[in-house]
């Protein structure tokens, strides 16, 4: 189990002693998290960190991954596209799956005893209806809340208004119809995970050649979920100016998440404008990589694109900058807070195919602003984006909430 003295050298001793003083006031607390995948996906990965930190300082923590039929996810994908901008027919059948999967759910989760509750994204919001409210519970959304499906969000409100706090990642995602106290708290990523911790030169090389990635020429890389909202059919159009200008090959990397029936079918889509390039190999496309291989591909890059049209943070932008690799990301959802466009990367408008692709032959053909840039990467993660600062909110949160 990751302890929290595990962190000493790569942030402060100060701010390990301030963590510690913080959970001092929650010994013998009871928190659990749940949310819908234990794997594929920020919000797993977070909690694959954050769990085992409260533990280690204190706190009882536990999480439980919510179990729903292939139904059930279709439709709160659905819902998740409409959150982030997209038209949802808001069915009484589509209803009436959602909440049987909580009910359900509910009959397997017994967590009276706890002191404090924390419902991660949309699928399991609804799930507090089924049990007797005895303790705080707060809804952590992860995603785009700034433009979502009116009827849908009217619909969700019902369940949202029975929390006694709503957590969204950025402040353009505070909603100002509801009733329900929200605060922000910026995502992290954990520094000692293996699709982040330090690999050698020798490990770096042995992953590309296990996957069958030619390092002749720079690759210009990629790694999300095959997901509509990530563009990798966009990123396609953008790599295609880039090698008019400079001889070089792309990577799209993703993974499928337990609660996302779309991925494959965004795979095949992508894989058949690919076309020609993934059959010279000028494109590669990694489907289901582990975390190392993710790992040593972010740092063999020369340059990592995010090219989302929505984000609700989008963490892989932080993984890059932190292993000193430059970032070219839309300036969508949460990246600008990671992005300071011409000093920690370049932001682009994800519709810009053009702009996007400059942004990237610069950074192909200048390397000493390559460095620079990388280098104040790197710091900005250290300062904002790690998990013992994730740790440190969510302690100071719930110590307030069980005053």
């Amino acid at each position: 189990m990751k302890r929290l003295e595990d962190y000493r050298g790569i942030v402060p001793d100060e701010i390990i002693t301030d963590l510690h003083r913080r959970a001092s006031r929650l010994h013998d607390k009871h928190v659990v998290h749940m949310n819908s995948t234990a794997q594929g996906g920020g919000v797993a990965e977070m909690l694959f960190a954050l769990v085992p930190l409260m533990n280690d300082v204190g706190v009882d923590a536990g999480w439980r991954v919510l179990v729903g039929s292939e139904d059930f996810f279709d439709v709160t994908k659905k819902f998740h596209h409409a959150l982030q901008g997209d038209r949802v027919h808001l069915t009484e059948n589509k209803k009436r799956i959602y909440i049987q999967a909580n009910e359900s759910f509910s009959q397997y989760n017994h967590i009276s005893r706890h002191d404090a509750v924390i419902i991660h994204d949309p699928q399991p919001l609804p799930i507090i209806r089924f049990y007797k409210k005895r303790q705080p519970w707060v809804w952590r959304c992860h995603i785009d809340l700034s433009n979502p499906d009116a009827q849908l969000w009217e619909y969700l409100k019902g369940y949202i208004m029975r929390y006694d706090l709503m957590i969204v990642s950025t402040e353009q995602y505070l909603r100002p119809d509801l009733t329900v106290e929200q605060r922000v708290i910026n995502p992290a990523i954990d520094p000692l995970s293996q699709k982040n911790i330090d690999l050698p030169d020798r490990t770096v090389l042995k992953y590309m050649k296990r996957h069958h990635v030619p390092l002749d020429k720079p690759l210009i890389t990629q790694v999300s979920r095959f997901d509509k909202w990530k563009d990798p059919e966009g990123v396609l159009e953008v790599f295609k100016r880039v090698r008019e200008r400079v001889d070089c090959r792309l990577v799209l990397a993703g993974s499928m998440a337990t609660d996302d029936p779309e991925g494959l079918e965004v795979y095949e889509r992508v894989r058949k404008r690919a076309g020609a390039l993934l059959a010279s190999g000028d494109v590669v496309l990694l489907l289901g990589a582990n975390d190392v291989t993710i790992n040593a591909l972010q740092r063999i890059s020369s340059v990592v694109l995010q090219k989302s049209l929505r984000e609700g943070f989008g963490l892989t932008v932080s993984e890059a900058m932190w292993k000193g690799t430059p970032v070219v990301a839309s300036a969508v959802g949460g990246i600008p807070l990671q992005v300071i466009d011409g000093e920690t990367g370049f932001l682009v408008d994800p519709a810009d195919f053009d702009e996007t692709a400059d942004r990237v032959v610069t950074l192909l053909q200048d390397a000493d602003l390559a460095a620079a840039i990388a280098a104040r990467g790197v710091e900005h993660v250290r300062e904002n984006f790690l998990v013992t600062r994730l740790l440190g909110h969510y302690l100071s949160l719930l110590a307030e909430l069980m005053e």
